[in-house]
């Protein structure tokens, strides 16, 4: 089929389908997918938001800035299998906290995001829904400070602070914690309303930044011009997404939605099924083990 026809028929085509699709897709990964490695039993999801940039020649719907074009892709990665549990696509000024404002995480989740999503109304907003909530501190936040707990050093920790903040409403008291890296010298700070975890656990929670989706998902050409086909693409390159990871927990094979993508296009001239491709992965993974294990023999 021509690129042209598939651009055309992308014009028209409704995008709630493949909205909807994901959706779909989504509920089904999430029930199979496993859960993040932390102790605490609390949902985890990373608001992420990634600026697509577009000739604006070719998408004049798109208008950026004046000699450039781009959208918007929010994307909040579910850390229960490190998949996309929602996408927004929004024109490139759109700013992520008012997106943010329309996320419904569950009850009794935690959301960590970056600097970009600070928003103290919002702040408020998720903790009358027992949500907490974790991101980096900035430097021009006025508090006052209310107490200073005890830290052990040696792990890392340079402080841990319960503040107040003033909003709008009422004083908002949150918790404002220090971290050194131990290979780097760097130190961060953090700011959560979060009060039961340790200390560390905070720092480690900052450390996982949605970096698998950035990764993985990387969409390089369109197929069609317009707004419609845009979206469209989009949606189906993280259903697409989403359906490698399927697999992938039904396999429990231990690759990443990356290498089972790879080891796909390697293949695909091939007649083999994706679940004797992974069979075959696994086995040869197995022989290499067991080779290594008669070198060490005696």
């Amino acid at each position: 089929m021509a690129r042209s026809t598939v651009a055309d028929a992308n014009t028209t085509r409704p995008v709630g389908f493949f909205r909807d699709l994901f959706a779909e897709m989504y509920g089904l990964c999430a029930s199979k997918a496993p859960k993040h490695k932390f102790r605490f039993k609390s949902r985890l999801f990373s608001p992420d938001a990634t600026t697509i940039r577009l000739c604006l020649s070719l998408f004049p719907w798109a208008s950026f800035r004046k000699t450039r074009g781009g959208i918007k892709m929010h994307v909040p990665l579910d850390h229960d299998g490190h998949i996309p549990a929602f996408v927004a696509i929004t024109g490139a000024r759109t700013h992520e906290s008012r997106i943010a404002r329309t996320l419904e995480p569950p009850r009794g989740s935690i959301v960590v995001f970056d600097k970009g999503y600070v928003d103290h109304n919002w702040f408020q907003a998720l903790g009358a829904r027992n949500i907490s909530f974790v991101t980096r501190l900035k430097r021009n936040i006025v508090c006052t400070l209310l107490e200073r707990r005890f830290v052990n050093r040696r792990s890392g920790v340079t402080s841990d602070h319960v503040i107040e903040v003033a909003t709008r409403g009422k004083p908002l008291r949150l918790r404002r914690t220090g971290y050194r890296d131990p290979e780097s010298g760097r130190r961060y700070e953090f700011l959560t309303n979060q009060f039961r975890l340790r200390a560390q656990t905070i720092a480690d929670i900052c450390e996982l930044f949605f970096k698998e989706i950035k990764q993985s998902l990387r969409i390089r050409s369109f197929v069609g011009n317009s707004e419609n086909a845009v979206m469209i693409q989009i949606f189906t390159a993280l259903t697409v997404y989403l359906l490698l990871a399927y697999q992938k927990f039904l396999s429990r094979f231990g690759i990443s939605v990356q290498q089972l993508c790879q080891l796909i296009q390697i293949n695909l001239p091939g007649v083999a099924s994706l679940e004797d491709l992974l069979r075959s992965q696994r086995r040869k993974i197995e022989n290499s083990f067991n080779l290594s294990l008669l070198s060490l023999a005696p």
